[in-house]
């Protein structure tokens, strides 16, 4: 089975209220196997744009990622999101080579 990923490139504009949205969805992703690989901390960006703040969560298949997104739960913790802090996210799906 493929393994899934949410990479996302982000910038918190409130740190307090974003929380809120941190402990909202950490039960959707545990529901759906989530595991952080990279959560914020040091980079180098060389090549291209992207938002100052880099997150990789790793699902046990694409489908769970994609599931996990879409979920009702996740959704609810997605509009804590909105207004405080901006996003670009992908789920793509893993390589297995």
């Amino acid at each position: 089975m493929t393994k899934g990923y949410w990479i996302a490139h982000g910038r918190v504009d409130d740190v307090e209220k974003y929380d809120l949205y941190r402990a909202a969805n950490a039960a959707p992703l545990a529901e759906f196997g989530g595991r952080f690989l990279v959560r914020g901390g040091a980079r180098e960006l060389v090549e291209g744009a992207a938002k100052p703040r880099t997150v990789v969560i790793e699902f046990p298949s694409y489908q769970a990622a994609l599931e996990c997104y879409h979920s009702d739960a996740y959704q609810a913790a997605l509009k804590l999101r909105h207004g405080i802090s901006e996003s670009d996210l992908v789920i793509a799906e893993g390589w297995e080579g």
